[in-house]
């Protein structure tokens, strides 16, 4: 046992913390007097220096708490709670501000959760100890701290401050045209690399996301992209990551694809168009998000996806509830291994999720149904006819609608915020505080909403059904083999071709005994173009009847 400043210290470690908010501040001699001063105070005291435990936190803010967050000292402090740091010990740092730079009350909480552990902490700038019994000692000493943490803060708020400011400034610059430099906030892309020539983008990284949007444009799920990925040599990024699946839906999102930059500085979003080099075009990235959006990516659930369940299309005649597909896949399959039709049911969801039942209970093949709408989308009269002339009328529709709802929206907000004003002086009433609120978050939804219509109309005008009946049979003998890319392509496709589809899976007018085999299903195909489409299927899946319908 030895003493420091008069109090006794168990037999401990002395360890030797530093951080840098910019890495380049380790190039200075700094590093080395903190090391040579920690090893000189541990010789002194009669301590051993931890040499095998690194605290270096390097480019972390202690401002914003990463080094907590993510770093060396974060580490230590749940070392310190678990007991895995000895009674006893010491921590050496430069000074209190490379512990923390966050509200003072915060920042003292720090300190006090290393004290009360026993530990000791000594700053080498100025040579002050810092422990349980010497602050009981010397409680101005805790003042003292206290000071010099409100001092930190300030300086760091102010610079926080002054950063942001010079942020926005930029952004606005940039977006008025008047500025084309560097805006130094946020993560730059992983396939890019800054050089002194300027933006450089890393082959191999680029390669494997455009193969990764390739594959996600075809339907395939992220966990699968990432497997082919691997299969085929392909890596998003250098290093393992933990969650793969995870980066492939956060990178199809990212604006960077087509060379923005998004900043989001004081609660203000900017999106600094051609900041970088482009991977996509504008409209493959508006393309791709529109695909994004579309209900046909959902999560496929099973090995077997269904193709047009599961994407909020596919709704019961009877009751107007969602219809469920399921694979009996446990029963007897056929001799090529695939599933026997009866065995792929389609039935309505009503029963199980809302708590009561159809009209008309029951279930049938999805088989037929699948083969009907594959076999009608295949002729280009019947894709023309259900499109008709001006296949963007729709989508059109959907953009007028939602974008009423946004101007109605707005309105109504403006003329809350004008009567808020009004009654400033006496307090805002709290149901204007709540309203606003609530009409600040329906407006958020709604501009939403018609930025998918939007991308929907922009995707309708460029529609052309040229050769679309060809996709359609080939993906039809995919899914009728029950191949899993093709049928994830087609349920794709159904997602982008039919607002709806209505299923009477035993007719219009179901039979009075329902348990009979001799019945028919009738289908209406509402086509996101407008049109519909009446269809009559045996339960082969050929058509016994098909004709316009009214919606």
């Amino acid at each position: 046992m030895v003493s420091v400043m008069g109090h006794a210290i168990e037999n401990g470690l002395v360890y030797s913390y530093l951080r840098f908010s910019d890495p380049k501040q380790s190039a200075g001699g700094s590093t080395d007097r903190q090391l040579a001063y920690a090893a000189k105070w541990a010789a002194e005291h009669g301590l051993k220096l931890d040499t095998n435990l690194s605290l270096r936190d390097e480019g972390l803010s202690a401002y914003h708490q990463q080094h907590i967050k993510s770093g060396a000292l974060g580490v230590f402090l749940r070392a310190v709670e678990d007991g895995r740091v000895p009674n006893g010990s010491v921590l050496i740092v430069e000074g209190l501000d490379r512990l923390s730079r966050a509200e003072p009350i915060q920042a003292q909480a720090q300190l006090a959760q290393i004290v009360n552990a026993g530990i000791t902490v000594v700053t080498a700038s100025d040579g002050k100890t810092y422990s349980r019994q010497r602050l009981k000692d010397n409680p101005m000493d805790l003042v003292y701290s206290l000071l010099v943490m409100i001092r930190a803060h300030e300086e760091s708020d102010t610079k926080s401050k002054r950063v942001k400011a010079s942020v926005q400034r930029l952004c606005e610059k940039w977006i008025e045209g008047s500025y084309r430099g560097r805006v130094e906030q946020g993560h730059d892309p992983a396939w890019l690399q800054r050089t002194e020539h300027g933006w450089e983008i890393d082959k191999d990284r680029a390669a494997a996301i455009h193969r990764a949007i390739e594959l996600y444009t075809d339907g395939i799920g992220g966990k699968r992209i990432v497997q082919t990925l691997d299969e085929e040599g392909l890596r998003l990024y250098t290093t393992s990551k933990s969650n793969l699946t995870t980066q492939v839906y956060r990178i199809i999102r990212l604006p960077q694809l087509a060379g923005h930059k998004p900043v989001s500085v004081n609660g203000t979003d900017y999106l600094l168009r051609d900041y970088y080099p482009a991977l996509l075009t504008e409209a493959a990235w508006e393309e791709l998000q529109r695909v994004a959006n579309s209900s046909g990516r959902r999560r496929v659930k099973g090995d077997l996806p269904h193709v047009i369940t599961g994407i909020g299309v596919t709704t019961c005649g009877y009751c107007g509830k969602p219809m469920a597909g399921q694979n009996l896949a446990t029963k007897p399959r056929l001799p090529d291994g695939r599933i026997r039709d009866g065995y792929r049911r389609l039935l309505c969801a009503s029963a199980a999720a809302y708590g009561g039942g159809c009209p008309v209970p029951g279930s049938t093949s999805v088989a037929p149904v699948e083969r009907a709408i594959m076999s009608y989308c295949s002729d280009i009269l019947n894709l023309q006819a259900l499109y008709g002339s001006d296949h963007s009328e729709g989508p059109r529709k959907r953009v007028h609608e939602a974008r009423k709802q946004v101007d109605d929206l707005r309105g109504q907000l403006d003329k809350l915020t004008d009567a808020m004003l009004v009654t400033a002086n006496e307090g805002t009433p709290l149901v204007f505080a709540r309203r606003a609120r609530q009409l600040e978050t329906e407006l958020e939804q709604a501009e939403k909403a018609a930025a998918q219509a939007e991308r929907e109309l922009v995707n309708a005008t460029r529609l052309n059904l040229s050769g679309a009946d060809t996709l359609w049979r080939e993906l039809a003998a995919g899914v009728e083999a029950q191949e899993v890319a093709p049928r994830l392509k087609a349920r794709q496709l159904v997602a982008d071709t039919f607002e709806r589809i209505v299923v009477y899976h035993h007719g219009l007018r179901p039979a009075s005994d329902l348990g009979s085999r001799d019945y028919h299903i009738d289908i209406l195909l509402v086509a996101k173009g407008g049109n519909t489409r009446m269809l009559r299927v045996d339960r082969d899946g050929q058509w016994i009847v098909g004709e316009d319908a009214d919606a």
